[in-house]
């Protein structure tokens, strides 16, 4: 389904992915376009392609076109993303891209860097570990940067283990929504504090990635829920919906199982059982899958746009209220391309089969247990093997 999906997905006009498709009286439509998706669209068939699947598009042409001209990088997170990408591709692209920026000033020149944004820097973060792991020559220089970044990300970890979402400033902003993490804001330091460790043999960001990966897994819901909005200060759960699908089928899975190949512990128990959320154990018994048109619906979330809002606004004063009320929740009918890039990043090279014994023993041994453990096999597309193998262009 993800890669039948990605291919509506993408413009050749532009050489980019969509920002996302929507559904309309006229059927799936397409809107927008997105840098950043694509990276992550690539990302997940880079892994394909190293797994020995057809992808349904030629890769090459579209990372030289974000190469090409570097204007739309308005960040840190977009530079770390295109960084990773390079990292994944080929030494040429990284010294190209090397070429063209200074990653020793790119904490002051760009805005979400100054602002201390979690998902960002943990991007940026991931970039340098996997540059590094491309280029060992270069580990060293990578190192003193990486280094300052890390200690950036570590900050806004709390005592629980949870990350806040922006570093603590004399403003309002800072005062209401440092403390207060989306998830993004936990699963992206833990795949970053994962590769960070496995690039530059740090032990102690493994035991804070760890620290994360068990508070987001003590605090997932009875039906496999991966929460949106958590308290850095206490550890605590702040808010619940939308529960997103792409949490439930990719990103949950991308850091937890990146962070088990390098530290050997099992996190495979609570990202499968995440799984049977998509397939129909969800607050609204609805298998989020639709095969007709390859996508996987974006979301479960509350029945009127005011009651999201009003919800995230009440999170971000730490309000812990009504977040966990399932009354009036409908479906979001959209899909973006990210979210199969995740997906196939996560699973693609891995084999379903060598982790379902220990799903079997951590979990209820139900039809529904069993049809969610084989489904990312389904989602997918395609037969897995492991462990998850890496692939780069020719250089």
């Amino acid at each position: 389904m993800a890669l039948e999906g990605l291919a509506p997905m993408f413009d050749p006009e532009t050489r980019l992915f969509c920002y996302r498709r929507k559904r309309t009286p006229a059927g799936l439509v397409r809107e927008g376009v997105s840098h950043r998706y694509t990276i992550m669209v690539l990302l997940g068939l880079l892994r394909c392609q190293a797994a020995g699947m057809r992808v349904p598009m030629d890769i090459a042409p579209i990372v030289a076109r974000l190469l090409e001209n570097l204007d739309w990088v308005a960040g840190i997170g977009d530079l770390g993303l295109l960084l990773w990408l390079c990292g994944e591709t080929s030494s040429r692209h990284l010294t190209q891209l090397r070429s063209s920026v200074d990653l020793s000033n790119a904490v002051l020149r760009f805005p979400d860097a100054r602002e201390g944004k979690t998902t960002e820097l943990a991007w940026f973060l991931a970039g340098l570990a996997h540059a590094a792991l491309a280029a060992p020559g270069e580990r060293l220089e990578l190192k003193g940067i990486a280094s300052r970044i890390y200690e950036l990300v570590a900050s806004k970890q709390g005592p629980q283990g949870i990350f806040g979402h922006l570093a603590r400033r004399a403003t309002l902003a800072g005062t209401l929504r440092s403390h207060i993490g989306c998830f993004a804001d936990q699963v992206y330091p833990i795949y970053a504090m994962a590769r960070y460790a496995e690039a530059f043999d740090d032990e102690m960001a493994l035991q804070n990635a760890i620290r994360c990966a068990d508070a987001i897994c003590r605090l997932q819901g009875p039906l496999g829920q991966w929460w949106w909005h958590y308290d850095s200060m206490d550890g605590h759960l702040l808010g619940k919906y939308p529960v997103f699908s792409v949490h439930q089928h990719a990103m949950a899975p991308m850091a937890l199982l990146v962070l088990g190949d390098v530290t050997r512990h099992d996190w495979t128990a609570p990202v499968y059982k995440g799984l049977q959320w998509i397939s129909g154990s969800n607050e609204l018994g609805c298998d989020l899958r639709d095969t007709s048109g390859n996508v996987i619906w974006r979301d479960i979330q509350p029945g009127q746009d005011y009651t999201r809002y009003l919800a995230s606004a009440l999170a971000a004063c730490g309000w812990r209220g009504s977040s966990g009320r399932t009354r009036n929740l409908r479906i979001n009918f959209e899909c973006r391309p990210y979210e199969f890039g995740w997906l196939l990043y996560a699973f693609a090279g891995r084999s379903s089969p060598a982790v379902m014994p220990d799903v079997e023993r951590h979990c209820e041994s139900s039809p529904k247990t069993m049809k969610a453990t084989q489904s990312s096999g389904t989602l997918l597309n395609s037969a897995a093997t492991d462990p998850a193998p890496r692939n780069r262009l020719n250089a």
